[in-house]
């Protein structure tokens, strides 16, 4: 079975509630709360046999936010509007809409918790 090269990831939080709300706000989408000891996760939804990676926010004390290293890309269908959801949620835009030629369209915000995310689109 072939499989692309990344199948889940996580964001570090500070604030699991306000990473929650932020998130649910700016994507609309329920995320659901997963107690695994020392480790508060809050995950994505998540379907078998469609295309793209799962993952969760995650709280513990070794995760911190960053700004710098790894950048995760979410599938949106209008930046700008996503973009202004990030605003009125608390995050701001670090990369606003920039073309990256025949493969759509990406973004750049940080999130409530100080992390740097992307956003992707191919319109």
């Amino acid at each position: 079975m072939k499989a692309n090269p990344v199948n889940w990831f996580e964001i570090p939080v500070h604030d699991m509630d306000r990473a929650k709300r932020f998130y649910e706000a700016v994507f609309d989408f329920k995320l659901n709360m997963l107690d695994m000891g020392p480790r508060k996760m809050a995950q994505f939804s998540m379907e078998i046999n469609v295309y793209g990676a799962a993952g969760a926010l995650v709280k513990e004390e070794s995760f911190i936010p960053s700004y710098e290293g790894s950048v995760v890309y979410f599938s949106v269908g209008d930046i700008d509007e996503t973009l202004g959801k990030i605003k009125a949620s608390g995050g701001q835009t670090i990369l606003a809409k920039t073309s990256i030629g025949e493969y759509g369209f990406v973004a750049y915000f940080e999130d409530s918790e100080g992390n740097r995310v992307a956003l992707h689109s191919m319109t």
